[in-house]
Formats: C-alpha cells, structure tokens, sequence
C-alpha cells in the first residue's frame, strides 16, 4: 500500500513540474505569441479556408485576409474605418466566431496596412479620392463573387467603411443579401456638432479647465459653411476619447491598437509602416468624408442591418438612429449595443457574432447560400 501510495505520489509531483513549467513559460517574442494565436485560430476543417494575400485592384496590389470554416459558407467583406484604420491585424481578438458561419474577408484598402506598405506612396497619393475608393470596394466586391461563385455577399462598413458600404448598397443591391453598417456616418457634420458638445459637457462635469479651455479655442466646432480644419478634428478626438466617445468606459482606443502587434497576418515590417498607413490616409481623405452628407441615402433595395453603439459619440449614435428612421428598404432592422462606443465589435464581440447570426445570415439562408 504504501509503494502503491508512493508512486502516486511521485507521479502528481511529476505532473505538478510539468504544468508549473508550462504555465512558468512564456512568449519570448512577438513571433512565439503570434504563433500561440495563430495556431489557436488556425482553419483546419476540410472546406476550410485561410488565406493571406494581394489581389490586384484599382491597378495596384491590395491585401486581404480570407478565413472561414465552410468555404461554402456566405461572404461577408468588412469594410475597415479611418480612412487607413485597418481591422485585419485586430480581426484575430474578435472574428474568430464569425468564421464558422461566414468566410470573412479583411481588406487593407488603398494607402492602409499592408497595401499601403507593399506600394510607392508618391503613386499612390494623387488616386486618394473618395470616387477611386469606392471605384475600389465595387471592384472587391465583383472580385469576391466570382471568387467564390455568389451572387451574392455581404457588406459590413464600419466608420468611414460605412460611407463606402451605403453607396454600394445604394448603387449594387443586387450584390449583396444585406448591408451592415457599423458606427454608421450619416451626416458628417451634424455629427463633429454632437460629438463636440457631448465632449464640452463631459469636461465641464469633471471641471477639467484644459479640455474646455482647448474645446472652446475650436468653436463653433463644425459650423455649417465653415471648412473642418485637420487639426481642430484631433483636438476633439483627444478629449472625446478621453470621455469615453469612442470607447465606452476607456480613456481611448490604447487597448485595441496594442492588439494590432499580435497580428498573425502582419511581419513586423508591416507594422512598422501601420500607423504611416494611417497618417497617409486620414490626412488626405478624412476632413473630406466628414463634411458630407450620407443621410440623403434613405431608400434601398437590399436589406439594411445597423449596429449602434449606445455610447457613440465617434460617430454620433443619435444621428444614426435619426436616420433610420427614415430608411425604406425591404427589410430593416436597428441593433442597439449598450454597452459600447464605436468600436462595437472589439467591445461587445459576443453580442456582435450573435447579431450577425441572428440578423444577417438568414438572408443568406433564405437564397440557399449556407453550408449543408
């Protein structure tokens, strides 16, 4: 009894040494916690698919990332913010669940991410233009379906993806089971108004002197007829992300840019060259989409999904919600996250997947463009 005890014994000590050496153990480097992800998330069924790669749109190399468990599965493409606030190298914290009831593709647009890194920015620069960028989204959508052979897929837009994302809804119904819109723009201006009072208000609860002396120095913030100065729009973000605008409950978006150096998909030369990507982006683009007005979109012949941050104040919650109220289109429906800001997916990923599920993929289930 007692030898039998004893090699009990020795055995759980052994198994103790084991586990505290492999709990004890840590990534050294970005590229062994990389790889940790990378082989948790890896697509190994056998109508799989996992793919990383340039395609040639708008006449340059433009990267994706193509994940799904069932190739057979609907196409849903997402359309990242910004301009050049790339989703892919953060897509590894909330997609994951996506792929088992889509094949998700994540686009580095023109001048962002790993397209931006694999092009010359001199040439790149003058075709920066809001026209080219949707000339660009119309050519990745008709790329997707032959791609995979679908009629159709689906559009998720979100921030200025969304401006892309209403107008190919508008222009190509036909292409698409549903538009889903996240941190939806709607009228640019009306918005930068709301989201700089929510601010100021903010400031003068917590009597933060520098934030409404530095709030003030910009105002009348957004008034219409009066241009909307790059500079001015960062001073806002500063402090509206300082109160929770743009994240709910956080002083910013620290937590969610550090995720980016995790990115499977990404070399640590592309993330070097990230945030340039960025830079290169919203200083040529970013003042422009904002001063428009995507509320005079109202009617649709696609079905319109939109996901609405109750605390949004990024892009204004409430203007969205004003807006579609006025949306006619065969079928429709509003989804409120009430414990999110703009950044729904990475805040709520729980709520998302099950509202992906719940209200977008049965459009694709009605036409028959699921997996068996």
């Amino acid at each position: 009894m007692f030898e039998r005890s004893s090699r009990l014994c020795a055995a759980l000590l052994a198994g103790l040494s084991i586990t505290t050496l492999a709990h004890g153990a840590g990534p050294d480097s970005r590229a062994a916690a990389v790889k940790i992800i990378a082989d948790m998330r890896r697509i190994v069924t056998p109508q799989g698919i996992e793919q990383t790669r340039a395609v040639r749109i708008g006449g340059i190399d433009q990267w994706i990332s193509v994940r799904g468990t069932d190739r057979r599965n609907p196409v849903l493409l997402f359309l990242h913010g910004g301009p050049g606030y790339v989703a892919m190298p953060t897509s590894w914290y909330f997609q994951r669940g996506w792929e088992e009831y889509f094949t998700v593709v994540q686009w580095d647009q023109r001048g962002a991410g790993k397209t931006y890194a694999a092009n010359d920015p001199a040439k790149v620069a003058p075709t920066m233009t809001r026209a080219q960028m949707l000339a660009d989204a119309e050519e990745m959508v008709a790329f997707l379906r032959k791609e995979f052979g679908k009629d159709r897929i689906f559009v998720l837009g979100h921030s200025w993806g969304s401006s892309l994302g209403i107008q190919l809804a508008q222009r190509h119904p036909d292409w698409l089971h549903a538009y889903v819109g996240i941190g939806q723009i709607t009228d640019g201006m009306e918005s930068e108004r709301r989201g700089w009072q929510y601010t100021m208000d903010a400031a003068k609860r917590e009597g933060n002197r520098q934030a409404i002396r530095e709030l003030a120095s910009i105002a009348p913030y957004a008034a219409p007829g009066k241009p909307l100065v790059l500079k001015d729009l960062y001073l806002q973000r500063k402090w509206l992300a300082r109160y929770g605008g743009a994240v709910y409950g956080r002083t910013g978006s620290d937590a969610e840019s550090a995720a980016a150096k995790l990115a499977p998909e990404y070399t640590d030369a592309d993330l070097k060259t990230m945030w340039d990507g960025t830079e290169f982006s919203s200083s040529r683009m970013l003042t422009d989409v904002l001063t428009q007005d995507f509320s005079v979109y109202t009617k649709f012949d696609c079905p319109i999904v939109i996901f609405n941050g109750r605390h949004d104040y990024n892009v204004s919650a409430s203007a969205t919600a004003e807006w579609f109220d006025k949306v006619k289109a065969p079928a429709k429906q509003l989804v409120w996250f009430e414990d999110s800001a703009h950044e729904i997916f990475n805040e709520e990923p729980g709520k998302t997947l099950v509202s992906l599920v719940k209200y977008a993929r049965p459009f694709a289930e009605k036409a028959g463009d699921v997996a068996p």
